[in-house]
């Protein structure tokens, strides 16, 4: 299909984006890869008065390290994602789900911060940042404030991002112990479920674990009941590992769709969680 008739402006800065929201008013819509809002477009499931395109402003994109934490800009490509030594080695959660997404295509046009602000509730990195407990910069012209993962998160299509907002990056210390596992759709390599682990090892024995999930729900969310389960469980133990993994759909309303029905999704997210779990006690 062909997109409703659409007003098209580049900032270059974040000062000339805020200011063209602002003109164009609460029709306009900020454009990074356009992965997720055009193929709307065309359906005519969005119909934006305006495309404020962002997707040349440098200060946006980029991975910085210092040695404990991570920034990264919301701009950044997933490719550069999946290319990262520094988030192979440090934050392997990520690096695995910028790698499980999509195709080559994908991966070089669409952005952390554009998958994110989406809310779509089978976004991988919805997961990892639940995991990762990360924290996440909203700008506007009237600054800057923090949110967290849960906060930011909030229903299906749906994120904390008000009107004139948008998501400048996000933050994270680093996890070395830590897996993403997905059961992808073959064709659209969307999440049917994705697991993100990450795990503090003290002597050999899980001392703390956040679990990420996304497909499952409306929105991601942290397995609580797992987590509490995995603590104290020796990381080479597999059969208690497993067992620990059981109920992580407990407690949320699993979708049922052509891809799975809620039955099935939630028995492949117990095993999800328990192959994450266990790479990410190996490492």
């Amino acid at each position: 299909m062909i997109p409703t008739a659409f007003d098209y402006a580049r900032a270059g800065s974040l000062d000339e984006a805020f200011a063209l929201l602002t003109k164009h008013g609460d029709g306009a819509k900020l454009l990074a890869g356009g992965h997720s809002l055009v193929p709307m477009m065309k359906l005519r499931l969005a119909e934006p008065s305006a495309l404020v395109d962002i997707s040349g402003i440098a200060e946006l994109a980029g991975i910085a390290f210092d040695g404990k934490r991570f920034t990264i800009g919301a701009l950044t490509k997933h490719a550069a994602l999946a290319a990262s030594d520094e988030l192979q080695r440090h934050a392997p959660v990520l690096w695995e789900a910028a790698n499980h997404l999509g195709d080559p295509q994908v991966r070089n046009r669409g952005t952390l911060g554009g998958a994110l602000a989406n809310g779509d509730p089978s976004c991988d990195y919805a997961a990892v940042m639940f995991a990762l407990d990360a924290t996440f910069a909203v700008a506007s012209k009237s600054g800057r404030r923090d949110d967290s993962a849960s906060g930011f998160q909030r229903g299906m299509f749906e994120t904390s991002l008000g009107p004139g907002e948008l998501l400048a990056s996000v933050s994270f210390a680093a996890a070395p112990h830590s897996a993403y596992a997905k059961f992808a759709h073959p064709a659209s390599h969307y999440a049917i479920v994705g697991v993100a682990a990450v795990l503090e090892l003290e002597g050999g024995a899980i001392a703390s674990a956040r679990i990420g999930i996304t497909g499952v729900g409306e929105h991601a969310y942290r397995a609580g009941g797992v987590e509490k389960a995995l603590i104290g469980v020796r990381a080479s133990d597999a059969t208690a590992l497993a067992a620990a993994c059981a109920g992580a759909a407990s407690g949320v309303e699993v979708r049922s769709d052509a891809q799975a029905s809620a039955a099935y999704r939630s028995a492949m997210t117990e095993v999800f969680t328990a192959r994450a779990v266990a790479a990410a006690a190996q490492r």
